[in-house]
C-alpha cells in the first residue's frame, strides 16, 4: 500500500497510520494556517487537533502558562538551599553555580534539565546530588538516555540493536527505511527483518 499525501489525510486515524517527517508536518501546518513551532510531537498533535475538530492553534490562540515565582535566575545569588521554582531557567548564573559545586566539566544534560523542570520545590543541593547519581549510573553502564517520543528513528534503532546484537547499524537503518513506509506503528517488531528482506 502506497503512503498517501499528507494533504489528502482527512482523519486522525489515517494520520496515525503513517510515519511523517517533521518537514512534512511543518509544510502541512503552513498550508493550513497552523502554528509551526515546537518539536515534532507538538506539531503532530496540533495537526491531530485540527483533523479532529478543525481548531487552528496559533501563537495568538495558545495560552501560555505564566510562572508564579519572580525569582531571578540571572541575577540572584544562588546557594545549595536555593529552591527550584516554576520560573526555573538554564542561565549562565545557574551554570556558574553548578560549576562551583562539581567542577569545570559540568554540562547541562537532558536528564538533569528534565529532573529540575519536574522537581519544583526541591533545592539546588538535591539537584547536585541528582547530577552525581546520573554520573555514577553512566559510569557503571546502568544509565540509558531517555529518547523523546518524537524521535521515533532513535527509538527504533535502539530497540533493533538490543534485539539483534549481531546485526549492524546499517541493517537497522535499512529496516527502519522499510518500516516507515508501512502503515501502523513505527516501533520495532521482530518481524520487520523478515518483511523487509534483511533477515
Amino acid at each position: 500500500m502506497k503512503r498517501p499525501e499528507l494533504s489528502n489525510i482527512k482523519s486522525v486515524d489515517e494520520f496515525d497510520r503513517w510515519y511523517w517527517l517533521k518537514e512534512e508536518l511543518v509544510t502541512y501546518c503552513k498550508e493550513n494556517g497552523l502554528q509551526v513551532t515546537g518539536n515534532k510531537l507538538a506539531v503532530a498533535n496540533r495537526i491531530r487537533q485540527f483533523l479532529k475538530n478543525g481548531i487552528r492553534e496559533t501563537q495568538s490562540t495558545k495560552k501560555l502558562k505564566k510562572a508564579n515565582s519572580k525569582f531571578d535566575r540571572h541575577a540572584e545569588k544562588l546557594s545549595l538551599e536555593t529552591k527550584i521554582t516554576d520560573s526555573y531557567k538554564y542561565t549562565q548564573n545557574v551554570r556558574r553555580f553548578m560549576v562551583s559545586q562539581v567542577g569545570p566539566a559540568f554540562r547541562f544534560s537532558i536528564p538533569l534539565m528534565k529532573w529540575m523542570k519536574e522537581n519544583e520545590g526541591k533545592t539546588l543541593k538535591q539537584a547536585v546530588e541528582k547530577l552525581h547519581q546520573l554520573k555514577a549510573e553512566k559510569k557503571s553502564g546502568q544509565y540509558q538516555s531517555e529518547i523523546p517520543p518524537s524521535n521515533e528513528y532513535n527509538q527504533y534503532v535502539r530497540d533493533f540493536m538490543k534485539d539483534n546484537p549481531n546485526k549492524s547499524l546499517v541493517e537497522a537503518r535499512q529496516c527502519w527505511a522499510y518500516k516507515k513506509t508501512r502503515p501502523g506503528s513505527n516501533r520495532y517488531a521482530r518481524k520487520d527483518l523478515k518483511e523487509s528482506g534483511y533477515s
